[in-house]
């Protein structure tokens, strides 16, 4: 059975999905190259499995943050929190030092893991997968810890924090 897609404008796909709230997470690894820090800024991190456990993201085709990251094989996503707006404004520009006004530290393996994060999983990249014009990057966790507060999320264009209502 053949099905065909109606046409769906970008801009409009955008702003509908925009609807949809987000946590931000900071993907950072080293170049094996340089051991210099390299890191981009994602809105599609989440849990995929328990058993064993794994995550997974997505990263457009034409980042040139994840080519860096990559061959290492091994990251740690910092989940920003409330307030780390300057941190993803830095870490999403195409500077050459991204990481010069951001603070950060080691993880096990050595990955940056910005500091402040509202908290912290440790990789290694198992599988990618196509997806349109991004790649579906599927992870197991190697460690992880969470810190306090709450974390930052985006939505409709903006930056804000989660406000959990009262049970």
């Amino acid at each position: 059975m053949t099905t065909s897609s109606p046409t769906i404008e970008a801009r409009h796909f955008r702003d509908v999905m925009g609807h949809l709230p987000t946590g931000v997470v900071v993907v950072a690894g080293r170049e094996p190259r340089t051991g210099t820090p390299a890191g981009l800024v994602v809105g599609t991190f989440q849990s995929l499995s328990l058993d064993p456990p794994l995550v997974s993201f997505s990263v457009a085709t034409t980042s040139t943050s994840w080519p860096k990251i990559r061959p290492a094989g091994y990251f740690s996503a910092s989940v920003l929190a409330d307030g780390q707006d300057d941190v993803c404004r830095a870490l999403s520009s195409r500077g050459p030092d991204k990481f010069a006004a951001v603070g950060w530290h080691e993880s096990g393996d050595g990955s940056p893991q910005i500091s402040g994060a509202h908290a912290w999983i440790d990789c290694r990249a198992v599988h990618e997968l196509a997806g349109g014009d991004h790649r579906i990057v599927i992870a197991e966790v190697r460690a992880l810890r969470a810190g306090t507060g709450a974390p930052l999320v985006f939505h409709r264009g903006r930056f804000g924090g989660y406000r959990a209502i009262p049970a």
